[in-house]
Formats: structure tokens, C-alpha cells, sequence
């Protein structure tokens, strides 16, 4: 089966939740997925979750226990290069059938990653494996170079109104 690469973006809310949407059919099919999490360090209730599909499933955050809000520090552009690497030497491998970069826009928007980190990933692909980016500010080239792009786009949220990420829901 031929992999292409997905790009899921925009600032609605769903990114993240797309792909463990795409990766579950995945691991219903008797494939493998490996899903890496720049800029996350946190727990999320999505990875428990996601835990009970070990082996075929393995999820690995690159990010500290906070998310970057304004210039990154060199342990957030080392945890960030740290995970880069892995999955680079991941993808090149072809042991897993859908690699998930999840937050990577947000990672090259704040230069912890860039724009031709990933398009090296794209080249560096074997056909089989499918690709998936999440995260807001997608780069412009790595839109162009995706074979399929969703941008979710926020009409109205909660947020506005004070509510904060809830437990189960958004965290």
C-alpha cells in the first residue's frame, strides 16, 4: 500500500485528535503506528488511552512538561532534536505503517524544527509509510509537498468564555 503525508492544521480545535482518529483505524487494520509529540511533556488523558494499543502503537513526547508559549529554551530545541532524530531513523526504518509528527507545525513555527526538517522526512520516506503533521501555522511548503491538507477551523469556542481545557475533553 502506497503512504502519502497528511497535513492537519488551522486553529480550530481537532488536530490531535484526527490523527488518533486515523491512527486507530490503523491499529484496527493490524498495523503499526508510532506517534511522536514535539513541544508536549505533559500527561494527557489521550495517552492512556492510547497505551492499550501497545505493541502496535507507541507514543513518545520530544517536549517538557510545558507547552512553549514564547522563546524557546535549549532544552526545548534539545528535546525537540532528540525526537526529530529518533523519528527520522523510525520513518527511514519502515517498522511502523503511520508515523504521526504531532504538534511538528508548531515546532518549525517556533524554530525548534525547521520547515526542511520535514520535507527531509518526506524525501526520506519509504513509499509505504504513510506521514502525518499536526499543528496550527503549517509552513506554506510543507502544505504544498503534503498530498492531502485538513484545516480545522474554529466558528466558535467555549475558550471564549472562560472555560478551561477539561479533563477527558481537551487534556
Amino acid at each position: 500500500m502506497k503512504g502519502y503525508v497528511q497535513v492537519y492544521t488551522g486553529d480550530g480545535k481537532g488536530k490531535t485528535t484526527a490523527a488518533i482518529g486515523l491512527a486507530v483505524r490503523v491499529v484496527g487494520a493490524g498495523l503499526k503506528v508510532f506517534m511522536g509529540q514535539f513541544v508536549k511533556g505533559m500527561e494527557y488523558s489521550e495517552l492512556k488511552s492510547l497505551e492499550r494499543f501497545s505493541p502496535q502503537m507507541k507514543v513518545k513526547q520530544y517536549g517538557r512538561a510545558k507547552f512553549v508559549h514564547n522563546e524557546p529554551t535549549e532544552e526545548d530545541i534539545a528535546a525537540a532534536r532528540t525526537g526529530y532524530d529518533e523519528i527520522r531513523e523510525i520513518i527511514k526504518s519502515g517498522q511502523y505503517d503511520l508515523v504521526i509528527l504531532d504538534e511538528a507545525n508548531i515546532a518549525v513555527y517556533f524554530k525548534l524544527l525547521s520547515v526542511e526538517d520535514l520535507l527531509t522526512l518526506i524525501d526520506e520516506k519509504p513509499d509505504s509509510v504513510e506521514l502525518v503533521f499536526t499543528g496550527r501555522k503549517a509552513d506554506q511548503q510543507l502544505i504544498e509537498k503534503a498530498d492531502l491538507v485538513t484545516e480545522m477551523k474554529e466558528i466558535k469556542h467555549y475558550y471564549s468564555e472562560g472555560v478551561l481545557a477539561r479533563e477527558g475533553i481537551e487534556k
